[in-house]
């Protein structure tokens, strides 16, 4: 990892607001496409992931989750439990922000892929208890249209719209089919 990475993943926790943000925008920006330094800053990504700060833990939620895709030894598969929980902070900014970014995840591979639909699928079914459920709904369906526009697999659509055929309030069913307009 050069030092230029390194000062990012500094100033992504610094005590400046726009110095992080920068920093947090060029991270993701530069996690996107696949980095060989993953490792590097994996394991504290991890920690972070229950760090007492709410903004460190939705970074850690969304850097990993760009990262899975810098994985080759797929250590998110043993590590995406602690990752999920993180959508579920009992800060709903943080649990959003984690949660509009666990897809990408998915585009690791076949297995992260699967993983990830599981989980969505699972809350998506089971999720109607939390707070701004329709909400975490519309995510995880724009999370399988991400997953669709990066694979064309038309089970992953299929998937989707069964999971809002079972929705009852016209108004939500309507909103969420028009992710997949």
């Amino acid at each position: 990892m050069d030092n230029y990475i390194k000062t990012l993943f500094v100033q992504s926790h610094s005590g400046d607001k726009d110095e992080r943000y920068e920093a947090y925008q060029k991270i993701l920006t530069i996690t996107n496409e696949k980095v060989d330094w993953a490792y590097g800053v994996w394991n504290q990504l991890v920690e972070d992931l229950t760090h007492k700060d709410g903004h460190q833990r939705s970074r850690a939620a969304q850097y990993l989750a760009n990262l899975a895709i810098s994985d080759p030894e797929m250590r998110i598969m043993d590590d995406f439990p602690k990752l999920w929980q993180v959508t579920k902070d009992e800060k709903f900014v943080t649990a959003r922000h984690s949660l509009q970014s666990i897809w990408k995840v998915g585009i690791a591979g076949d297995a992260q892929k699967e993983l990830v639909m599981v989980a969505m699928v699972d809350r998506f079914e089971n999720g109607t208890d939390e707070k701004n459920y329709t909400l975490i709904r519309n995510d995880i369906i724009q999370n399988m249209r991400n997953l669709y526009d990066h694979y064309q697999d038309e089970e992953i659509k299929q998937t989707a719209l069964e999971l809002i055929e079972t929705v009852e309030d016209a108004k939500y069913k309507k909103k969420y089919l028009a992710i997949f307009k």
